[in-house]
């Protein structure tokens, strides 16, 4: 079944976003993921939820997105993204 990691994104250090930008497509996709949406713009529908960014990633499953997050081709992008943003990441299982 495949699963999705969203994330919400509010970026403190635009500059060294950058390089996280740049190290995460080569370790998503040797996961098998896939950007669904990776950051444009947001328009709220419901409520006063208003995400500076936002990204979605497909795997086929939820344990292959938990192998990529725990990986070492990720861990030196996401220590880059840990210092220049804030983030919120879940985990979804799709239909």
């Amino acid at each position: 079944m495949a699963a999705y990691v969203i994330v919400e994104i509010s970026v403190t250090d635009p500059e060294i976003y950058e390089e996280y930008k740049k190290l995460t497509p080569g370790a998503v996709a040797a996961y098998d993921g896939k950007f669904l949406v990776r950051g444009g713009d947001v328009t709220s529908l419901e409520g006063n939820w208003d995400p500076g960014r936002v990204v979605v990633i497909e795997f086929p499953s939820a344990e292959r997105a938990r192998e990529w997050w725990n990986s070492e081709s990720y861990s030196q992008a996401r220590a880059i993204r840990q210092r220049s943003a804030k983030t919120k990441m879940v985990i979804v299982e799709g239909v």
